[in-house]
């Protein structure tokens, strides 16, 4: 039997979110039904939700950053009991088969990972995400949330987290690398943290200085403003890895100048207009510009793991579901220290 519950979602491209209710799919047999707690607001939401990266789904629930507890699991279910702390990122499926779900790489599933919202299920059937009371996942797709991390915090991990985690990772961040994140937001506050840990030597690289204290609080060892051409200057040649966690079109051959020989310009945030490139800022150097994606379910659990183990989660501003409209401006200005979440009990 289907469950009608409240939900938030935009009923057309640019129009603000309502209250509404939705359909969820009865729990079948290897289903976990979720009561879920916290979402968080990241910024594709607003790309989505605006059609920034193409034609979407309307009505549309946004969200792929969700914390809550098991309320009920399908029969077939053995890795989540009632009671359980989990969490659901940016996928509810993929094929399964092909190499790269069988190398744990489901985000990039040769025939199309199913997006938690915005998406279409293997049934046809639109999905919507976690800005709603409940959810059903596949259990393959459930991760579990460690109890060193309280729920609201650990939301925003499901995609800011995941998403500097991964090439984080690949990329071999960690003692004796210089890594510089660009962008203090709320993907790049999460980069911050997670490369400190890592051990890396850890430079933000933002517009301005306004959010130094913080960035330097969290981890950074270095704060540099952007809109400062001597910065540029002074840190040509620096770095082993930058990642870039800005929505933005940057000036890619002026950043590429801050990378060491065999460094990686990694590029995590998704601007809506195409970018320019001279191509020998990456043959001079034999340098790397490349994009990373999320992370697949067991990255995301090991990530989930390591958060916990360290001892943070996302640095957030709780809001009530009626302040979603007001929290998408709110993000578009940088006004927000540093992740949206929303307390689902409020919808």
């Amino acid at each position: 039997m289907t469950t009608t519950v409240a939900a938030y979602a935009a009923p057309a491209a640019k129009a603000p979110l309502e209250r509404t209710t939705i359909e969820r799919r009865a729990v079948g047999e290897s289903d976990v039904l979720i009561d879920i707690k916290f979402a968080g607001i990241c910024h594709s939401d607003i790309h989505q939700a605006r059609e920034g990266w193409g034609e979407a789904i309307f009505p549309m629930v946004p969200g792929h950053e969700i914390a809550g507890v098991v309320s009920e699991v399908g029969p077939g279910v053995t890795k989540f009991a009632v009671g359980d702390r989990v969490g659901v990122g940016c996928m509810v499926d993929s094929c399964r088969e092909c190499e790269n779900c069988l190398a744990g790489l489901e985000q990039y599933c040769l025939k199309g990972n199913v997006g938690t919202y915005n998406a279409l299920d293997k049934n046809g059937e639109p999905t919507y995400g976690g800005y709603s009371e409940k959810i059903v996942v596949d259990e393959a797709f459930v991760v579990r949330i460690p109890d060193g991390l309280s729920l609201d915090v650990a939301a925003p991990l499901l995609c800011a987290g995941i998403t500097t985690y991964s090439p984080l990772n690949h990329w071999n961040a960690g003692p004796g690398k210089k890594v510089a994140i660009v962008g203090f937001g709320g993907l790049g506050h999460m980069g911050v943290k997670i490369a400190h840990a890592l051990g890396a030597e850890v430079t933000v690289l933002s517009q301005s200085l306004r959010k130094k204290e913080d960035g330097l609080r969290l981890g950074a060892d270095h704060y540099y403003a952007t809109s400062d051409e001597q910065t540029f200057k002074d840190l040509r040649g620096t770095f082993d890895l930058i990642l870039s966690t800005v929505s933005a079109p940057l000036d890619l051959d002026a950043f590429l100048s801050l990378l060491k020989t065999d460094g990686a310009f990694v590029n995590v945030g998704a601007p809506e207009e195409p970018v320019r490139l001279n191509l020998f800022s990456v043959i001079g150097g034999r340098k790397t510009l490349a994009g990373s994606g999320i992370g697949g379910i067991r990255e995301t659990q090991e990530m989930l793991d390591f958060c916990a183990e360290h001892g943070f989660g996302a640095e957030i501003e709780l809001i009530r579901a009626d302040q979603i409209n007001e929290a998408y401006e709110r993000v578009l200005s940088s006004d927000v220290r540093y992740r949206f979440v929303i307390d689902t009990a409020t919808i």
